[in-house]
């Protein structure tokens, strides 16, 4: 018999594993296109893509920007890592690089796209008259801010050369087909990786708009170029006529999957897309859990709730945390110590907020581990230290790279009271 911990990491494994590229992208790649062939790909999960279309298509022309660590071989397609999640100088020489790829290419030529979460950050060429230290400190208020991913990703495109359709345009008139995975709730191709290949209708006024709300104080550069007219490519714009953009891996299969290994518990999903702030979600996760025990009778199925989407953390300390860390702290603190329920809480990319740590496991004696060595579960969660409060007990969830990204991954199994 598995402990409830293993169960739920199993699930976890599940959800990434049939996520992985080299299962999933090959299904949707078509035959490799006659005459000439240019990859071009940023995300977490966009060298792995790379990886799995050579093993189809051979060695092939192009260039692909990942993560620091995420790398993998390729024999042709150029593999550069930079920095995620705030942008460095490798990304933005490497997206120059790309640009330059797809500068001249004619309507004979097919470029393949290969673009997964991450690929914001990762691609890298801010709009005229902002340098890149001052669009990396509006990324970084970005993610500080509690902000959700669209609305960031709005601000992004409006300060980006490249974002919103605009790598698509860059291309023309050359066919273009872009695979994505899905690391958004709703799965909106324009907001995965900010749409580099996908037309939107947003403007700048509105990106103004999301920065006032969210508080976020910009440097006058940035001021000055929301109050211009930026290059984001309306959806109905002829450049983007020969852009194909196709979704081929979502958290929703990755939800169905790990349902699928649970087999005679009663599983209930609720939803693949949800948001909101990582406590506030977790606190009703907790209630809704504690209430379903109350009414089961002993010896009953256990059940299992999943659940994903991007929850996001407003930052309020300066400790080490993350979305999934901070959700499982919160639920702890909200369980209380109550039996019969465990939960885990990943990143499907390995990476929850800006750590090397995917989430962590929760369970009944999570708060008494930490009284035992003297911490303060309410104090971390209030400094944003859920990494440092997991990693003091153990429960952490290490996974390194999986080189895919198909976002948060959350299950909680209830067991019932034994029958007597």
């Amino acid at each position: 018999m598995q402990t409830p911990a293993a169960f739920l990491r199993r699930l976890f494994d599940r959800a990434v594993e049939v996520a992985d590229p080299m299962r999933s992208l090959p299904d949707f790649l078509p035959p490799k296109p006659a005459g000439r062939v240019v990859v071009i790909g940023a995300g977490k999960a966009s060298a792995r893509m790379a990886e799995a279309v050579e093993s189809v298509w051979g060695p092939c022309e192009g260039l692909v920007i990942t993560r620091y660590g995420y790398a993998r071989p390729c024999k042709g397609i150029e593999i550069v890592e930079a920095s995620h999640p705030v942008p460095d100088q490798a990304g933005a020489q490497a997206t120059a690089r790309m640009l330059e790829l797809l500068a001249g290419l004619g309507q004979g030529d097919f470029v393949l796209a290969l673009i997964s979460g991450g690929a914001s950050a990762l691609l890298v060429a801010p709009t005229q008259g902002v340098p890149l230290s001052e669009k990396q400190a509006v990324n970084a208020a970005l993610l500080a801010s509690g902000a959700p991913i669209d609305r960031m990703n709005t601000v992004r495109k409006h300060l980006s050369r490249v974002k919103g359709g605009q790598l698509a345009a860059a291309a023309f008139p050359a066919r273009m087909l872009s695979l994505m995975i899905s690391d958004v709730p709703g799965d909106d191709p324009a907001f995965i990786g900010s749409g580099p290949t996908v037309g939107d209708p947003s403007t700048a006024a509105e990106a103004r708009a999301i920065l006032e709300h969210w508080q976020i104080d910009v440097p006058d550069s940035v001021h000055a170029a929301l109050q211009r007219d930026t290059g984001v490519i309306a959806p109905e714009d002829p450049r983007l006529s020969r852009v194909e953009n196709r979704i081929y891996a979502a958290p929703a299969q990755s939800i169905r999957a790990a349902a699928a290994l649970a087999d005679g518990l009663d599983v209930r999903l609720l939803g693949d897309a949800l948001e909101g702030e990582a406590r506030e979600v977790a606190t009703e996760h907790a209630a809704l859990a504690r209430s379903i025990r109350a009414e089961l009778a002993p010896g009953a199925r256990p059940v299992l709730l999943l659940s994903g989407g991007e929850l996001t953390v407003t930052r309020r300390g300066n400790g080490i945390g993350g979305p999934n860390a901070e959700y499982c702290l919160a639920l702890a603190v909200a369980l209380d110590g109550a039996g019969g329920i465990h939960a885990i809480a990943c990143d499907t990319d390995g990476v929850d907020g800006a750590a090397e740590v995917a989430g962590a496991i929760v369970g009944p004696d999570t708060l008494a581990k930490a009284h035992t060595q003297g911490i303060d579960p309410a104090a971390c969660l209030a400094a944003n230290d859920a990494h440092s409060f997991f990693a003091a007990i153990g429960d952490q969830v290490v996974t390194g790279p999986t080189l895919t990204n198909v976002n948060d991954f959350r299950a909680i199994l209830v067991i019932p009271d034994e029958a007597s």
